[in-house]
């Protein structure tokens, strides 16, 4: 996985990176706290719509639990197949013009979502926004790319992992109130809000949060349009990346099905692990990524990932038969075998996904390599 394919041109490892200068939660760095700022607006929106979709579908709009599933099923897979579309784009026109425009247009189909009455424009706004959510991943991490030096982009990466996470907490919270309230007037408040919140990202990144409008000028051939797509080795990486995305909705669908249904551990258990997973990996995120900065220090991480993953699992499963209480107990040692499991595979993502692109070509790359996390997200819940 170290060597690079005849014909490209891999991003250089700097030596002699500046550090993103990490202080808490606001970095020091002008330009990872501008990123921060950014991270935080959009994270907070996404963590509003999160927890009162699945309801406003179905007891607003008046849709049956089983076809609002379908739908966005059928919306996810246009997801996965606008990444590289979008990520080529980038490639070609700037990464700000394009993330701008898709950050918009998310909003624009939130705002939508406010005024459906029928399945077919159900489907047709949650096919929109899929699109242009899932693409705009794509972008930005080929955002990143461009912006944070090599040297101390994994670090950044994790830095706003952890700003994610908090903004999405934060957010989940309002959503929570609104879950209580239970009105349509909540429901499309928070959903207008976080419209509100992608716009508001869309001109923080129309501002320029620091680095080239455009990806760096290299003076070297240009790749192959698609060449990303016929990459077997990358995306034979992406697979693998893939399989330990996996992981994520085993913490949102799989492990509660298991607690309700073959535990006698309570069932708020569920949530207590969802708040101890955003916890664990806000604060062991950043510290993860040292010793991964490199593609053999990946290649490690990504290794004990998929083992301790494993070892989750069986802890998890460990949880039948036992007594309410202990029952709980084991579930807490599962979960923080699992958020070891995370943030590793996180880290050691990162470094491939970046490592093993086309410098030239970023944005293509990303759009694959992201592709493949929404493809296991998409088919997780069946699994």
């Amino acid at each position: 996985m170290t060597t690079s394919p005849p014909g490209t041109s891999r991003a250089p490892a700097a030596a002699a990176a500046p550090t993103t200068r990490l202080a808490g939660m606001l970095p020091t760095d002008p330009l990872l706290l501008r990123l921060s700022l950014l991270t935080l607006l959009n994270a907070f929106g996404r963590g509003l719509f999160f927890p009162v979709s699945v309801l406003y579908f179905t007891r607003v709009i008046g849709l049956s639990p089983t076809s609002v599933g379908l739908g966005l099923t059928v919306a996810g897979l246009f997801g996965i197949a606008a990444g590289v579309p979008a990520g080529r784009a980038s490639d070609r026109w700037g990464r700000r013009p394009v993330l701008t425009v898709l950050w918009i247009g998310c909003g624009a189909a939130l705002a939508a979502y406010t005024v459906i009455g029928s399945y077919a424009s159900f489907l047709a706004t949650a096919i929109g926004y899929a699109a242009l959510s899932q693409a705009s991943m794509g972008v930005r991490n080929a955002l990143y790319a461009d912006v944070l030096p090599a040297g101390a982009r994994v670090e950044g990466r994790a830095h706003l992992r952890m700003v994610t996470n908090v903004g999405m907490g934060v957010g989940g919270a309002f959503g929570a109130l609104a879950l209580q309230v239970d009105s349509r007037a909540g429901y499309t408040a928070l959903i207008l809000l976080d419209a509100v919140a992608f716009v508001g990202s869309a001109l923080m990144v129309f501002r320029r949060p620091g680095g080239a409008a455009r990806r760096p000028v290299d003076d070297s051939p240009s790749p192959s349009r698609w060449r990303a797509v016929r990459d077997l080795p990358y995306l034979s990486v992406t697979f693998l990346n893939a399989v330990l995305a996996l992981q994520y909705s085993l913490l949102e669908v799989g492990l509660p099905l298991w607690i309700v249904q073959h535990t006698d551990a309570p069932r708020w258990s569920a949530a207590l692990i969802m708040i101890l997973n955003c916890v664990l990996v806000a604060l062991f995120q950043v510290r993860a990524t040292r010793g991964v900065s490199d593609l053999p220090g990946a290649v490690r991480a990504m290794r004990r990932s998929g083992l301790l993953l494993a070892l989750s699992c069986a802890v998890f499963a460990c949880t039948a038969g036992l007594s309410p209480v202990g029952a709980l107990a084991v579930l807490v040692v599962g979960a923080v075998v699992q958020v070891l499991a995370e943030v590793l595979s996180a880290a050691g993502g990162w470094t491939v996904g970046y490592g093993l692109a086309d410098a030239r070509a970023q944005g293509v790359y990303q759009g694959v390599f992201n592709s493949g996390q929404a493809a296991a997200t998409m088919a997780a819940p069946a699994l």
